[in-house]
């Protein structure tokens, strides 16, 4: 064999062998870097929180590159190096999309990147329970890292969002549907306050489908309906036994005719809870229903100047449909069955017993 044709077999052999070493040092450096750092990671920052079962929270905030994203994934160590995540950006031009993402750690460099490429962001179950005022919803979605408890009042009592659903108060109370919801987390106010607005006006218009007695869709005006939400609202708080609730609305309607104060024990209990802030009380003193507030039904006549709670389908119906009674008067007789005694005298009124509340 020619010496030359020798040289250069020995060159490619050499050639060849290099680039497998080449490789091998490739392919070893990028499995270390694409693999979980051995370190735990620790999340320092609000847009990225680690739950109890080791699984990552993350929101890509609107704007974001995938390079911002690599560093708060080294910063927070999730990720090994930031320039390895550099590189797999460049390598797919596949751009990360806004959202929150639940990442299941430990996790690859290139696991993590396709979550976040996908678009399949995370939704969490809320659920607002039947008589729920805006701040107690409000605190609901915070603590389920849907939005703050700020944003949500103040888009819930935004003039955008009133003048959109012609409510004439100053703000959305007793207006959204107290539901289970499923929401982005860091999903925007306005819209969390649309979606729970839309909810209550498509039950709403169900109820009053079928509670038609003509066959005819019911039509109310804006202050027909404000009224009967108020109605409901306070009946959502003063009902514990489902058959009681229309026999309730009916006590009250009674009461607006005459002329006589609607005397709702939850109206006061709003005023110490919702407005000045205090405990919940758990019996209602003399005092207590002397407090000078628009919202207090003992000292006012009529209905207060807006709903007290969030109704649920029972206080809702009860409103549209009040049982025509000649009842003027309720009390909780039971507090463990939550059942009322209804009389229509003062005297009968009287002689049921000490004034409870629902409880809370």
């Amino acid at each position: 064999m020619p010496k030359a044709i020798r040289w250069i077999i020995k060159f490619l052999s050499s050639l060849i062998a290099l680039v497998l070493v080449l490789s091998a040092l490739l392919l070893g450096g990028a499995a270390y870097f694409n693999s979980p750092p051995d370190n735990s990671p620790e999340p320092n920052e609000n847009y990225m929180r680690l739950e109890e079962d080791n699984t990552l929270l993350l929101e890509i905030k609107n704007g974001e590159t995938a390079d911002s994203v690599g560093r708060r994934l080294e910063k927070a160590g999730v990720i090994r190096n930031r320039y390895f995540w550099y590189f797999l950006s460049r390598l797919n031009k596949d751009h990360i999309k806004t959202g929150a993402y639940r990442i299941e750690l430990p996790a690859s460099q290139i696991k993590i990147r396709s979550i976040l490429v996908s678009g399949a962001e995370i939704l969490v179950k809320i659920t607002v329970p039947e008589g729920a005022t805006l701040k107690k919803t409000s605190l609901i979605l915070e603590e389920g890292g849907i939005c703050s408890a700020e944003e949500f009042l103040a888009a819930a009592s935004s003039s955008e969002i009133l003048n959109t659903y012609n409510i004439p108060g100053i703000s959305m109370e007793g207006y959204l549907y107290p539901d289970t919801y499923m929401f982005n987390i860091a999903y925007p106010a306005s819209k969390v306050v649309s979606a729970m607005a839309d909810n209550f006006f498509r039950r709403l218009n169900d109820i009053m489908g079928e509670t038609s007695d003509s066959g005819e869709k019911n039509t109310l005006s804006t202050t027909e309906l404000n009224n009967l939400v108020i109605i409901a609202s306070i009946v959502e708080r003063e009902y514990r036994v489902p058959d009681e609730a229309a026999i309730m609305a009916g006590v009250f309607f009674n009461r607006l005719k005459i002329g006589m104060a609607l005397q709702s024990c939850a109206t006061v209990e709003y005023v110490i809870t919702e407005i000045q802030g205090r405990p919940h009380p758990d019996i209602l003193y003399n005092r207590d229903l002397e407090i000078r507030d628009s919202y207090n039904t003992y000292m006012n006549p009529g209905l207060p100047p807006g709903p007290i709670s969030a109704p649920g389908e029972i206080a809702l119906r009860a409103a549209l449909n009040p049982s025509m009674t000649n009842y003027l008067y309720f009390r909780l007789m039971d507090p463990a069955a939550g059942s009322h005694y209804f009389s229509t005298t003062l005297d009968d009124h009287i002689k049921a017993g000490a004034l409870y509340l629902k409880g809370r």
